[in-house]
């Protein structure tokens, strides 16, 4: 009862008696039920395990760096150190030094991706969507994001087309099953079907990322080499007869086209003659 009634008082009434560092005006002690987790953080996994551990270095040694936090309505919002304020909690720390620094949303989610790419903390599917969450925000373009964050645009390319991967690929990727090599690969493929039974394949045949190239590689020749079906073969060879020339008909999953073939200009007037007189229209 008597931690809501301090709260009620207000952020203002709590600082003066935070423990001021010499020096830093922007660096105190605050109370750590002053401090909510930046809902922007990219990273959505922590590790138990780990968690403990570094919470048992902070019981022995203390929190050595500051939080970094943005002020707001009802508190602070953390901009970076998430892990060291949850292990600081498990190690019963009542106060924790902060840094205090203004921030716009798009700079929360940019300061907590930035310090998780450089401390390697993010799995590739949170990667992803912080990128995206990003450009969603900001409205810049790829290439722009690639260079302040001092990224390749294919690194964002490609996480951000892992994100059309349906969610139990994603999982795996989450849970290390596959690599990001197998998962652009499978990116590569439009049928959802196709890249399950691929993933499948993974994980009964240990398949290596050269491995699944090869049988993506082998499975697209046979698609190729295995012709047209009987129906479009007959309207082919209908065509043909019609027209007195070498007609193909070539499928595509949203349709197709059809290629008329012609010898010389003379072949090509003939032709154009016959497709408008169908039509009933004048020749050209």
């Amino acid at each position: 009862m008597g931690k809501r009634q301090v709260l009620g008082k207000g952020i203002s009434a709590l600082i003066p008696e935070a423990e001021q560092i010499q020096g830093a005006t922007s660096l105190f002690y605050c109370p750590v039920a002053l401090i909510r987790p930046n809902p922007h953080q990219p990273r959505r996994r922590f590790d138990e395990a780990s968690l403990k551990e570094l919470a048992d270095s902070i019981k022995e040694k203390g929190l050595l760096a500051p939080l970094l936090v943005s002020k707001a309505e009802d508190g602070y919002v953390l901009i970076a150190g998430e892990r060291r304020w949850r292990a600081a909690q498990l190690a019963g720390l009542e106060r924790v030094p902060v840094v205090v620094r203004e921030a716009s949303l798009p700079e929360l989610l940019e300061l907590a991706l930035v310090e998780n790419l450089h401390r390697e903390d993010l799995n590739p599917i949170e990667e992803a969507e912080a990128y995206r969450r990003l450009l969603e925000i900001t409205g810049q373009r790829q290439e722009d994001l690639a260079k302040r964050l001092g990224r390749d645009r294919s690194t964002i390319a490609n996480a951000l087309r892992i994100l059309k991967l349906p969610k139990d690929i994603q999982q795996a990727i989450v849970d290390g099953q596959i690599t990001m090599g197998h998962a652009r690969l499978l990116a590569g493929i439009q049928d959802p079907d196709r890249q399950r039974e691929l993933l499948g394949q993974i994980l009964s045949d240990g398949l290596s990322v050269r491995a699944l190239e090869n049988r993506v590689k082998k499975a697209r020749s046979r698609q190729k080499t295995k012709g047209i079906s009987p129906e479009l073969k007959a309207v082919e060879e209908r065509l043909k007869q019609a027209l007195a020339t070498k007609v193909e008909v070539k499928p595509s999953r949203r349709g197709g086209r059809m290629v008329l073939y012609f010898a010389n200009q003379e072949e090509l007037q003939r032709l154009v003659e016959i497709l408008l007189g169908l039509l009933g229209s004048e020749t050209v």
